[in-house]
């Protein structure tokens, strides 16, 4: 008889690892919750999320309670007693009287090498903090936020060119894989965890408006890390010549400057360099000024003849 499993995860990272478990003959899939649809672009067009979507394709029943506890989705849940509740970047706290009643174990896939990077936005903090490396956690669920204990976690490195959206990818494999490789032994009674240290917690709520903000004083390398944190979303933004503009790419470079951060360092028809903390230097590949499509630099600096080198290029607003 198959293991059963209420399955519950919102966007693309938890995606591979539901269609891993919707594969696996040993296991079936009661039941999938996810955030209710959401409305996107200009036009609000009403969407169900990426884990929905394949829930459907599935003939999967899809539950969406915009609050889980004390709702009829969660007591919903509660009647089927499923050997595992599995969740996966949900983005909901589950009651205990909901972790309770999963037979075997209510166990998180979750994007970062516990204890470090607790909450919502594990996966943006490690690129933003220069991190080498991430990984995936899969613990045990508790009532309090991501700290149960851990029973499976793999490391991952984080390369030069990384962004959040390619790390999500990375992890939505590794984390399928490692789900699969785990869920086994927690079957047979054979897993063991470990309690995460609390003196080395590191928290990662999700990021604020106020955090995508790029302080052009960081050195050139804190930038590049800010920037791919939050790129492909929200983006991080900076005042680029009297607009507030978000930024999608730099390059740290290794020449030196005297001048002052967010001063010009150097600028061409196709390069504009900018001076950042601690004297060094960075160029700005792709940027989107407010109301603008988003373009290359030398589409910019096309429509931008007024700076020039040793100007004020970013300001401090």
């Amino acid at each position: 008889m198959a293991t059963s499993i209420v399955f519950m995860g919102t966007p693309e990272f938890a995606v591979p690892i539901l269609q891993s478990l919707i594969d696996a003959p040993e296991y079936n899939v009661q039941a999938v919750l996810t955030q209710p649809d959401h409305r996107v672009g200009r036009k609000h067009v009403l969407t169900p999320s990426p884990v929905k979507k394949v829930a459907v394709e599935n003939k999967i029943k899809v539950l969406q309670p915009a609050k889980l506890n004390k709702s009829p989705e969660m007591d919903e849940i509660i009647a089927m007693h499923p050997d595992f509740m599995i969740t996966a970047a949900y983005g909901q706290f589950l009651p205990t009287k909901m972790l309770d009643a999963a037979k075997i174990a209510a166990i998180n896939v979750h994007g970062s090498l516990l204890p470090k990077y607790r909450g919502g936005a594990p996966v943006q903090y490690s690129i933003i903090n220069g991190d080498k490396e991430t990984g995936i956690s899969i613990m045990y669920m508790v009532k309090k936020m991501d700290a149960g204990d851990v029973i499976a976690q793999r490391a991952i490195p984080i390369e030069k060119d990384d962004d959040n959206g390619t790390m999500f990818k990375k992890l939505s494999i590794l984390g399928r894989d490692l789900l699969l490789e785990t869920l086994p032994k927690l079957i047979q009674g054979d897993a063991e965890a470990t309690p995460q240290d609390e003196s080395k917690v590191v928290f990662s709520p999700n990021i604020t408006t106020a955090q995508e903000r790029i302080d052009y004083r960081m050195t050139a390398q804190q930038i590049d890390d800010k920037v791919r944190g939050l790129r492909p979303a929200p983006l991080g933004n900076m005042v680029i010549d009297g607009l507030r503009t978000k930024i999608y790419d730099v390059t740290p470079l290794d020449e030196k400057t005297e001048l002052a951060p967010g001063k010009v360092v150097r600028l061409t028809k196709h390069q504009l360099v900018l001076a950042a903390g601690q004297g060094t230097t960075y160029q700005v590949n792709r940027l989107k000024p407010a109301g603008k499509q988003a373009m290359d630099i030398t589409a910019y600096l096309n429509g931008h003849q007024d700076l020039h080198e040793g100007g004020q290029a970013v300001t401090d607003d």
